[in-house]
């Protein structure tokens, strides 16, 4: 069945005068995950979360389209990690502006980008492009730094952890690797107190930090946590697309 929310699935005879209100953008990355997670860990979170909200929020009657995915991420960090694919964010930023050219050209003034890699961070890409467009509401999800995700798991972690695995074990389980063969996903902390704090920053040297490239142990997940937790970010992400949609951008504040 097609999905018309989807922009892959759909045709030109249903686009052609839909009257979209919000574009969503998924980003994700193609990178090691541990030796139990598929290096496409991070495009399927990305579309199928936006899927699944945009599903939720359409069925409200939002107007909302989802692009396709955009499967490299910035990997610098991780650049001998083999097969571990990079764009830089001079290539994000350009990517990003031709889509956004095209959307502002065609009347979609609203973009979420949802963001599946902690590796992309795109805030001052951002506010170049706001600037460059001032039409364009450009707005970016992080959907793993949701903060109601506390509750949901064991052991904590941001990459290859017990969070991802649970959502691969519900989302595509024919593609992840038994638990026992998952490396534990112990990482090394900076000596440096500051960077370990936070308030100083540096790019993590991954083969430096974790001998299995996880972060975060894997070995607590199940298909149920990852089920439980997929209904209850897609629900919170349509939330805000309806919102988003719905709202006079030019009165955002109270």
């Amino acid at each position: 069945m097609i999905r018309p929310y989807i922009l892959a699935e759909t045709n030109w005879k249903d686009v052609k005068d839909a009257g979209f209100e919000l574009a969503v953008l998924p980003w994700g990355a193609t990178e090691a995950h541990n030796y139990h997670l598929p290096y496409s860990t991070d495009n399927i979170e990305a579309e199928s979360i936006s899927a699944e909200a945009a599903r939720i929020a359409w069925e409200k009657g939002t107007k909302v389209i989802v692009l396709p995915n955009i499967p490299f991420g910035v990997n610098t960090g991780q650049a001998d990690i083999k097969l571990d694919l990079n764009i830089y964010p001079s290539t994000q930023l350009a990517i990003l502006a031709d889509i956004i050219e095209t959307l502002n050209r065609q009347g979609i003034y609203r973009l979420v980008v949802l963001n599946s890699h902690g590796g992309n961070d795109f805030k001052a890409i951002v506010r170049e492009l706001g600037a460059k467009f001032p039409a364009m509401f450009i707005c970016l999800c992080n959907w793993f730094q949701w903060r109601g995700k506390e509750g949901f798991f064991e052991t904590a972690g941001d990459h290859a952890d017990e969070m991802e695995t649970s959502l691969l074990l519900y989302l595509t389980p024919h593609l992840v690797r038994p638990l026992e063969e998952a490396g534990d996903g112990k990482d090394k902390k900076y000596r440096i107190e500051a960077l370990r704090q936070g308030w100083f920053w540096a790019e993590r040297r991954w083969s430096q930090v974790t001998e299995d490239t996880g972060i975060g142990n894997p070995k607590a997940a199940t298909k149920e946590k990852g089920e439980k937790y997929f209904k209850a970010i897609t629900k919170e992400v349509a939330k805000v697309f309806v919102e988003l949609a719905g709202s006079d951008i030019g009165r955002l504040y109270e």
